[in-house]
């Protein structure tokens, strides 16, 4: 199940990064399109037209393509502050404690980045930088097979200590929620996610998922406000949606499926590698679960470790695909080629399971989160260590970082020069202007300098 693969093969097969774009679609995704829209439609080109009609007609086409995509028939409309407090109230203790404990410790984490506006009279006068919040921001949360209230609580907790004016969350609309109500919007969001939402402080929650719901936050409607910045990972319509709208509104990053990587030698745990690869391949199947080892003893061991603990597993047909598909084992020559494997493959998450982990930390360059040692299980990174678990994926881990609060802040420069200061440098601002062939800049500068 787990297959193994030499580095050079790896590189071409489960190592190799390819673009949004090219990720294959299944023919039941391009049926459904075909079904849907009367004509046979790629992903990009669905959620070019689903955008433009929101665009045009507002509220009216998000209740048309929630009907035809989720056959839901309702109006949009917010979830009422009382049904927000009333999910959070009904909440089995354990889980409503669970979800406290978390928020409290991603808070205490995000409240320890430096968040500071800065100024300095070295340049003659005063210049400076002054950090000031986005003022509205929407979150998707994704619905899919589970709801998903650890992803509320690490992109609104950072969007709050941030200083966010306004938290917008929108989420598929579930048909099968266990123990809803009869609400019209309550009852299409499960009570653990609006639970959540209280916790965090969201402002405002829209059982609202797809394309639509992505329109509806960068254009906004007669019902949804226009947001000014759009977070959060989705499926493919979701990524293609954020793409064709950046520029309207800014977005934190594409997200595709999600992997991990475990770089362990022959001292790691086989069941604690196994059951870290299991619970990444569970997420669903493009999910990604790799492991990386110089010791053909311990991919052995992992392989019969995933063999016994999958037959006790209630997602085992995703497991089992994920694994097959998109995960693997490889035998390197030593760790240093591990190591130098990641950080060309730039995970999500990394996991360093060897006996000296810390000696391996300041050679990863390319990874969302490094989890060092066994016992800093990826897992507990999902829910309450502390950052938060929306990471770069697709390899882009290269160049973006984890969502943190300075996703949610922007920079304003302060220029505030003194007069002898002007004097001085506006000479050489005229000369580089003439040197460009801007004589208005030129003249505005030498103006200033008589």
């Amino acid at each position: 199940m787990l297959k193994q693969y030499d580095p050079q093969t790896a590189k071409q097969t489960i190592l190799k990064r390819m673009p949004p774009d090219e990720f294959p679609v299944s023919q039941r995704v391009l049926d459904g399109i075909t079904k849907i829209f009367g004509e046979a439609l790629t992903p990009e080109q669905a959620v070019t037209k689903i955008l433009k009609d929101v665009r045009m007609n507002g509220d009216s086409a998000l209740k048309n393509w929630t009907q035809r995509l989720d056959s839901i028939d309702r109006q949009p409309a917010p979830v009422s502050k009382a049904l927000i407090q009333s999910a959070l109230d009904s909440l089995p203790s354990m889980q409503r404690d669970a979800l406290e404990k978390a928020a409290a410790r991603i808070e205490a984490f995000h409240r320890k980045q430096p968040l500071t506006s800065w100024f300095t009279n070295e340049l003659g006068g005063t210049l400076g930088q002054i950090i000031r919040p986005i003022q509205r921001v929407g979150l998707y949360v994704p619905g899919g097979t589970a709801p998903l209230p650890s992803t509320v609580l690490m992109s609104a907790i950072p969007a709050r200590v941030a200083g966010v004016k306004d938290i917008v969350i929108v989420t598929p609309p579930m048909q099968n929620v266990e123990g809803r109500t009869q609400n019209m919007n309550s009852a299409l969001i499960a009570p653990i996610i609006l639970a959540a939402c209280a916790i965090a402080g969201v402002d405002e929650i829209y059982p609202l998922g797809g394309a639509q719901a992505i329109a509806a936050l960068a254009y906004g409607t007669e019902t949804i406000r226009p947001v000014d910045k759009i977070f959060g990972p989705g499926n493919l319509f979701v990524t293609l949606a954020k793409r064709q709208v950046y520029g309207v509104v800014g977005i934190d990053g594409l997200a595709g499926p999600t992997e991990t990587v475990v770089i362990a030698d022959e001292s790691a745990n086989p069941a604690w590698v196994a059951v870290d690869l299991l619970a990444q391949a569970e997420h669903d199947f493009l999910a990604s679960a790799i492991l990386l080892t110089p010791s053909q003893v311990l991919i052995e061991k992992v392989q019969v470790e995933i063999i016994s603990q999958l037959e006790k597993l209630s997602r085992a047909e995703i497991i089992v695909a994920s694994l097959e598909n998109r995960g693997g084992a490889v035998l390197t020559r030593d760790l240093d080629e591990a190591l130098q494997l990641a950080n060309d493959y730039a995970p999500e998450h990394l996991a360093l399971s060897v006996s000296d982990p810390w000696r391996w930390v300041e050679k990863v360059n390319n990874a969302g989160g490094v989890f060092v040692g066994e016992h800093s299980f990826e897992v507990l990174g999902d829910y309450l260590a502390g950052p938060s678990h929306v990471m770069p994926t697709g390899g882009s881990a290269r160049f973006a970082s984890p969502l943190n609060v300075m996703d949610f802040v922007k920079i304003v420069s302060l220029v505030a020069l003194d007069e002898k200061t002007v004097q001085n440098i506006s000479p050489i601002a005229a000369t580089i202007a003439k040197a460009e062939g801007l004589d208005a800049h030129a003249n505005a500068a030498l103006l200033r300098s008589k």
